[in-house]
């Protein structure tokens, strides 16, 4: 996810770490494109129709009639309005906000303060992502990330939306993390189930296990830790993932802004450095009420974020577990699969330019009713190699290979996964599996620094890539399938879904592929979900200018796509400046929660309550008038 800091400057997440963290290489999977579409033999696959790759599957060509019996829905506009929008014969309706107390001792959003840490620590996280259901005991469990706050937002009572007080600086601690919350359902809509004994906030305070090879290592040593066994908190948490014996996973991304030193002319190791950890934090300030945070005097507690978390929603009394066998990155979201021989394959992305795509593979195998906590503790870690002739094969990040421990792997994964010349890729996000086929699909989002020289701020990536074109702006989907149909192969084919682009301003490839036009065009793929039909839906992190090249784009929104025939179709579109992140069904099918993040970050939205409210993210609840299944 890429968000604006405000700083001295207005500056993304990305932009704030590349001053930290340059990368002067290319992105390799540019390069890899540029010679496939030198091949002949590869060139119809790929750019024959404009940038859709098909590799065994149909394309549409532009204006083409398309088999409409996997949409059940009309496709909607693209809005500018300060409002969900959603098919005909569909609704949306506000399931909970952020600040919403969630036990009956809370205290209601206040407009004018916006809160306090005392009434945060009671209600509803800020920023929602990537979100899952669980079922227990006849209960529907909502688990929802609390990714960051905006801080203009939350403390916009004070001056220059800074913090004023040490409570300021907490009450913005505690909005991080994960919300757990009880649903329920009346008949007729759904709401938040107040004092349920399954109602939790999980925050950067909550205490959690250290857990898999890095564990006990001397790295993950603090003075508050000796062991390197226990840790507190979790923050920054983007996409999720659900494992087959009913946990869900906490993927922690942009842990590294909330890292800072007294003396900003501190200089921290390379390896922290790497992760864009530096002596300034992105103004969140948890160094004034948090020790842990001063990396000064601290230099060990970075080491010990940026890993999935583990959490049993059904078990409120549960402790955490950051699994650090799955690597050490800016996880996006954890996609799990049972491989058919029984092991657990999961497949990860680290969302920053020219970072890479993973794989952890169990050396054990799944079976209901097993004790499922090795699955996560023992197996090996895996980086992606694409390939011109679209192949590619995955690099085992073992200690023969990297000439790492097993532990130095864990902690320091984009280390050893350079070493082994992994591709290097244009901000992998959410990665999600085909449920009815052998695929595997990533978005990654753009990369408007791609040509752009390293002392200002760019890559000096050429003009190539997944589209070979220069800055990016607009995203692709790409696309893998095991070989043998088996997820721990060591080579997969690859292609690309779609290139995001704008047919109405570009006639080149600015414009898109093939199954992109006027009425379906977007930028910035993010969010991916697979419906158990096989439709695959599409949320958006972009531009919403609406001008310039993204005129006729409108607000951020969530499409569906045919992954057999390409067709792709806007369902809905959200507020202002917001982001649409984080999907999952009820059990039923009946509805579809989704998330929607930072509405009004630049001051032009007052969604959801409207007027002259404080904007607040929130969950959605999405239903058909009818009754019928959603999706």
């Amino acid at each position: 996810m890429e968000h604006a800091v405000k700083n001295d400057a207005t500056l993304t997440f990305d932009e704030f770490d590349e001053a930290v963290n340059p990368r002067p290489e290319d992105c390799d999977f540019d390069h890899v494109v540029e010679e496939a579409l030198s091949r002949r033999s590869f060139l119809g696959g790929v750019l024959a129709m404009g940038g859709f790759a098909a590799l065994g599957g149909a394309v549409l060509p532009r204006g083409a009639e398309a088999a409409t019996n996997r949409f059940a829905f009309e496709a909607v506009a693209a809005s500018t309005a300060d409002e969900i929008v959603v098919p005909k014969g569909f609704k949306a309706e506000i399931l909970v906000r952020w600040a919403d107390p969630l036990w009956s001792d809370g205290v209601a959003f206040d407009q004018a303060t916006r809160g306090t840490a005392a009434s945060q620590a009671r209600a509803f996280g800020d920023n929602t992502d990537g979100m899952e259901v669980f079922h227990h005991q006849g209960r529907t469990l909502l688990v929802v990330n609390n990714e960051y706050t905006n801080r203009e937002i939350i403390w916009g009572n004070r001056a220059d939306g800074k913090a004023e007080t040490d409570d300021d600086v907490e009450k913005g601690l505690l909005a991080h993390g994960v919300t757990v919350v009880e649903l329920a359902h009346d008949g007729s809509h759904w709401q938040v189930v107040t004092d349920s004994p399954y109602n939790r906030r999980i925050t950067p305070r909550t205490e959690m296990a250290l857990t898999g090879p890095a564990a006990g290592h001397d790295l993950m040593k603090t003075a508050a830790d000796p062991t390197g066994t226990v840790t507190f908190g979790t923050w920054n948490n983007c996409g999720s993932g659900k494992t087959p014996w009913g946990t869900y996973l906490a993927c922690e991304e942009n842990f590294n802004g909330y890292f800072s030193a007294a003396d900003e002319a501190h200089e921290v190791s390379a390896e922290l450095a790497r992760y864009g950890v530096s002596a300034k934090d992105w103004g969140y300030g948890w160094a004034r009420v948090d020790e842990r945070f001063d990396v000064a005097k601290n230099p060990n507690e970075p080491n010990r974020a940026g890993y999935v978390v583990e959490i049993d929603p059904r078990d409120p009394n549960s402790t955490p577990k950051k699994r650090t066998a799955l690597g050490r990155f800016k996880h996006e979201n954890a996609e799990c699969v049972v491989n058919r021989d029984g092991r657990l394959v999961i497949y990860m992305g680290d969302d920053e330019r020219g970072e890479f795509l993973y794989r952890y593979v169990s050396d054990g195998v799944y079976a209901a009713g097993v004790d499922t906590d090795a699955l996560m503790e023992n197996g090996t870690l895996y980086a992606a190699r694409f390939d011109a002739s679209g192949k590619g094969m995955w690099l085992a990040l073992t200690p023969e290979a990297t000439g790492m421990s097993q532990a130095e792997i864990c902690i320091h994964t984009r280390i050893a996964a350079s070493k082994l010349g992994a591709t290097t890729m244009d901000r992998p996000e959410w990665v999600t599996a085909n449920p009815n086929a052998d695929e595997v699909y990533c978005a990654l989002t753009n990369n408007k620094n791609r040509g752009v020289k390293p002392n200002k701020g760019g890559d000096d990536t050429p003009a190539e890539g997944p589209n070979p074109r220069e800055k990016n702006n607009y995203g692709q989907i790409v696309r893998w399938r095991p070989e043998g149909g088996d997820h721990t192969a060591e080579g997969f084919d690859w292609d690309l879904f779609v290139l995001a682009g704008n047919p109405t301003v570009h006639s080149d490839a600015y414009a898109g592929s093939e199954n992109v036009n006027e009425g379906n065009m977007f930028n910035s793929p993010d969010g991916l979900a697979f419906d158990s039909n096989g439709l695959l839906w599409i949320q958006t992190d972009g531009k919403y200018s609406n001008e310039g090249d993204f005129a006729g784009q409108g607000n951020n929104q969530m499409l569906a796509g045919d992954p057999v025939t390409g067709e792709i179709r806007r369902f809905l579109v959200g507020p202002r400046e917001a982001e649409i992140t984080g999907l999952c069904w009820s059990g039923d099918r009946r509805t579809m929660f989704v998330g929607v993040q930072h509405p009004g970050e630049d001051g032009d939205s007052h969604w959801p309550d409207g007027g002259d409210s404080v904007p607040r993210s929130a969950i959605i609840a999405v239903t058909r008038e009818d009754g019928g299944l959603v999706g």
